[in-house]
């Protein structure tokens, strides 16, 4: 697609192709990230980053980089790019002429009469990288030289020179193995061809700077280790296939039909819709034969209780049309977070998202009284532990609202924090954590009615939260809901959490306060990159989440557009509109494929500037943002059809 190209033009400038980003990822939860000229740019960047399981089972980087030398006739050309403070060496971008990212990354060279290209891909179910190199054009046979850049750390991490390291390697076939630390996997290096050689020729590369660390304000600088290089002639149309695997090494004589079954798999891309299905695959992992969803890439966790229950049904079935893995992903969840479903959460809403996304199921066509069957005692179960006595932080009210309080802790989604400081803590009632409780409420009564004394008594906590929901909340001279209500009496700035109590399936304020809300928050809050987390009109308010960590944390929750709300407006407005709100849908969703060729090529960014022109940031590649798209597009073709 035209979106994922480059040109020479953008290649060569710095400025431009540093800030744009590839992601590979996997099933094992493996992943391939660096920028489009494969220099790293940030700490989590690296050709091979993979879960370790002596380790918690997170992601530790092995193979940092992989420079690649051409020589000619006694003439070496380096086409590897690394920042060292302020200075760039070697510049191998310089040669780079084409980027292509689909169906896989691949970087076309240019040297004189020398046309080289490299295809990158993961393989889906293998914590393994290949790179297939392809000589297409040469006036004499050419040398290929590839120098790995080793750093066996911890992604959020950086490492340095030091004494414990192991330099040594073991010989594999067309290849070598290394281990630096106990309790990593052994490091596989191959190519496909046995006319290779390794050269044992180890250093240290001290002083790798990556940029966007560098601008941020964090450690932005590390060593690096390099064994040696790998060695091998080509000629005109000759190419090989250089592998990374972690744990055993391969079969390297076929490692070529290996890449080439790999990139038959993955297929074109031929739509936007196409682009958002191929993610989703990379956004669930799986782990000992468990699924769970990724929240986004690099850096973001798995397993998540918000993150997974907010984007499994746009993931599984509006992406992938697999209620099997809907159930298999939820299920693994479940086992994994009774603590935080039913004892203690800091994410104190999030429990109450399960009814949203049971719900969602049943739109989707599963059965409902098979559903409720199977997880109705969890949502029963979720509800009583909010009753008095039960949680910590927080409890119902003799109003049947939820109050949650815990000092110095932001306990809703809402937690960006400054010095150990909350940015928006919001203690007392907050808006969205009642919408849920009172859908949460309803759901239950829906299907326990012949259970006379559940009824009995929840029916009772129902009438107590609609009879109070709307008077603590509502303000009619401004015209929308308070964010949070506390001793001090209304929180009212203006933020999007309100949108929960106008768009789930039951909601506890009538149709006046919906439409007024609504207006103001389509007015205020509606960007084509997602909804703001603040007003314009706000004191507080920061529309462009860069600078500092501190300035960036101002930001994240006081004006940075969230992609993922826009799903919660998108079932208000076609609740109050029907198909009358389809093009607007349209019109929200078709910002967000203008921007693939930014941040991570191809993928949809967690958050962007809440300012005009709506840049991406944070995860480049977000569970949440993509399930919000695809939930989108479902209801737009729902509310075609009828």
């Amino acid at each position: 697609m035209a979106f994922l190209k480059f040109n020479k033009s953008e290649l060569v400038n710095l400025e431009y192709s540093l800030k744009r980003e590839i992601i590979l990822a996997n099933k094992t939860g493996a992943y391939c990230n660096t920028s489009i000229v494969t220099c790293n740019t940030r700490r989590y960047h690296g050709l091979l980053a993979v879960p370790v399981e002596k380790f918690g089972g997170f992601r530790h980087v092995l193979l940092s980089s992989l420079d690649e030398s051409l020589t000619l006739r006694g003439k070496r050309f380096n086409l590897g790019i690394h920042c060292y403070g302020d200075i760039y060496e070697p510049r191998g971008h310089k040669y780079i002429v084409d980027f292509d990212a689909d169906p896989v990354p691949t970087v076309d060279y240019k040297i004189g009469e020398i046309l080289f290209s490299k295809q990158i891909v993961l393989s889906p179910d293998e914590n393994q990288l290949l790179i297939k190199y392809e000589l297409k054009n040469a006036p004499a046979k050419v040398k290929l030289e590839l120098k790995p850049f080793l750093a066996f750390r911890y992604f959020h991490a950086l490492t340095s020179e030091n004494p414990v390291a192991n330099t040594d390697f073991q010989p594999v076939q067309n290849g070598a193995a290394f281990n630096m630390y106990e309790g990593f996997p052994d490091l596989n290096l191959q190519l496909s061809t046995s006319q290779s050689a390794f050269k044992y020729n180890p250093a240290w590369y001290k002083g790798v700077t990556y940029s966007d660390e560098m601008r941020r304000g964090y450690d932005c600088r590390e060593d690096l280790w390099v064994p040696g290089v790998f060695e091998v002639e080509m000629k005109a149309g000759d190419s090989i296939v250089f592998c990374a695997t972690a744990g055993e090494p391969v079969n390297a004589t076929g490692l070529k039909r290996k890449f080439t079954a790999t990139v038959d798999k993955i297929g074109p891309i031929t739509s936007f819709h196409d682009q958002l299905v191929r993610l989703c695959d990379s956004l669930i992992r799986e782990d000992g034969g468990k699924k769970r969803i990724v929240a986004g890439y690099s850096w973001l966790l798995t397993g998540l209780l918000r993150e997974t229950l907010g984007s499994l049904a746009g993931l599984t079935l509006y992406g992938k049309d697999s209620p099997k893995e809907f159930e298999e992903i939820l299920d693994n969840l479940i086992a994994d977070n009774q603590e935080r479903l039913t004892r203690r959460t800091t994410q104190v809403e999030a429990p109450l998202y399960m009814a949203i996304t049971l719900q969602q199921y049943i739109a989707y066509g599963a059965n409902a009284k098979d559903v409720w069957a199977k997880y109705g005692p969890t949502i029963k179960a979720i509800l009583e532990s909010y009753l008095p006595g039960e949680r910590q932080e927080v409890a119902m009210q003799p109003n049947g609202l939820l109050w949650a309080q815990k000092d110095g802790v932001a306990l809703t989604w809402m937690n960006a924090y400054i010095n150990g400081r909350a940015v928006t803590e919001r203690a007392g009632y907050q808006v969205e954590t009642n919408a849920m409780w009172y859908n949460a409420i309803c759901f239950a009564l829906d299907y326990e009615r012949k259970n006379t004394a559940f009824y009995k008594k929840w029916s009772a906590i129902k009438e107590l939260v609609e009879k109070n929901f709307q008077p603590v909340f509502w303000n009619a001279d401004l015209g929308f809901l308070a964010d949070y209500v506390d001793n001090a009496g209304q929180h009212l700035e203006l933020r999007p959490n309100q949108l929960w109590a106008v768009s789930l399936d039951h909601c506890c304020v009538d149709d006046e306060v919906i439409s007024s809300v609504m207006r103001i928050v389509n007015s205020e809050l509606v960007t084509r990159r997602g909804i703001r987390t603040l007003s314009p009109r706000d004191v507080r308010y920061k529309g462009v989440y860069e600078g500092s960590q501190t300035q960036r944390d101002e930001a994240y929750m006081n004006g940075s557009a969230w992609p993922f709300l826009l799903a919660q407006f998108s079932y208000a407005s076609f609740n109050m509109m029907g198909a009358n709100f389809i093009k607007r849908a349209q019109w929200l969703t078709e910002g967000f494929y203008e921007d693939l060729s930014k941040h991570g090529v191809g993928c949809f960014s967690e958050l962007y500037d809440g300012d005009p022109p709506h840049e991406p940031h944070g995860a480049i590649s977000s569970a949440m943002t993509v399930a919000a798209l695809l939930n989108i597009n479902w209801l737009i073709e729902k509310y075609r059809e009828e």
